[in-house]
């Protein structure tokens, strides 16, 4: 655990400590472990650093405040602490939308950004049903969460992915689920539905690779890339959680990502 005066977070690293240094960080409702096939793998020429953000595992779990934004400004804290910037920043879901916010409010401390099915971009009747979504997470919790994530996956998922994802979320604080899906979606500074996506996506200064399971909107980022190169990739047949389910092919990515920015 480490004292950042701002939040406590729960933060593992493996690897050379004065390698260059690889910040992967999970999604909502889960927690670091996700990342432990690929951290290491990757740690024989990476420093490896893998938190929980705040109200999600280990971490010190606030009464308030349980939103990307501050979440991007706790792993900023982390990386000066550590002394470990600039990172390349790796995320998924609300970790991918939370790397981004990391790379344009903190560009000084991240040298590119790699985010997988990131929760930005929500259009149509996916947004038509936030409102909804948003208040059953406030009156069930982890338990209506825990019904989405169930169906994240594909058929080719690993055996008990699943299950490890849905404990995972069950155990998370029924507020932090329910302020951290506000803080993506329906806070006055969240970025997740589309016309806010592509504003502070234009914001980014780094180098950015985003890969998709949504053909349709890996051809809708691939139109706010502005900065030499960025690219978008489409990963077709696989479920959200496509970094676990194809964690040889997210390695090999990462990989060549961070040895190419």
């Amino acid at each position: 655990m480490i004292d950042l005066g701002r939040i406590r977070l729960f933060c593992t690293s493996l690897g050379p400590a004065d390698a260059p240094a690889l910040l992967l960080v999970h999604g909502w409702g889960g927690d670091g472990r996700e990342w432990s096939v690929h951290a290491e793998s990757l740690a024989d020429r990476f420093r490896v650093i893998v938190p929980d953000l705040r109200g999600h595992g280990r971490s010190e779990v606030p009464g308030q405040g349980n939103t990307p934004p501050e979440m991007a400004d706790d792993l900023a804290a982390l990386v000066e602490a550590l002394g470990s910037g600039p990172v390349v920043a790796v995320g998924h879901s609300m970790g991918g939308q939370v790397v981004n916010l990391l790379a344009v409010r903190h560009p000084n401390l991240v040298r590119s950004v790699l985010a997988l099915d990131p929760a930005h971009g929500a259009q149509g009747a996916e947004v038509d049903g936030i409102p909804g979504r948003l208040a059953e997470y406030w009156e069930r919790g982890s338990r209506a969460a825990a019904d989405f994530v169930a169906g994240a996956f594909s058929a080719q998922a690993p055996p008990g992915l699943r299950t490890a994802h849905v404990r995972t979320m069950l155990g998370t604080p029924d507020h932090v689920v329910a302020q951290a899906y506000a803080g993506m979606y329906t806070d006055p500074d969240a970025v997740g539905v589309r016309p806010h996506s592509e504003t502070y996506l234009r914001c980014r200064t780094r180098p950015a690779l985003t890969v998709w399971t949504s053909a349709e909107a890996a051809e809708w980022e691939r139109t706010t890339l502005h900065v030499t190169g960025s690219r978008v990739d489409h990963w077709p047949g696989v479920g959200h959680y496509l970094h676990e389910e194809r964690p040889e092919p997210t390695v090999r990515l990462v990989r060549e990502w961070a040895d190419t920015e």
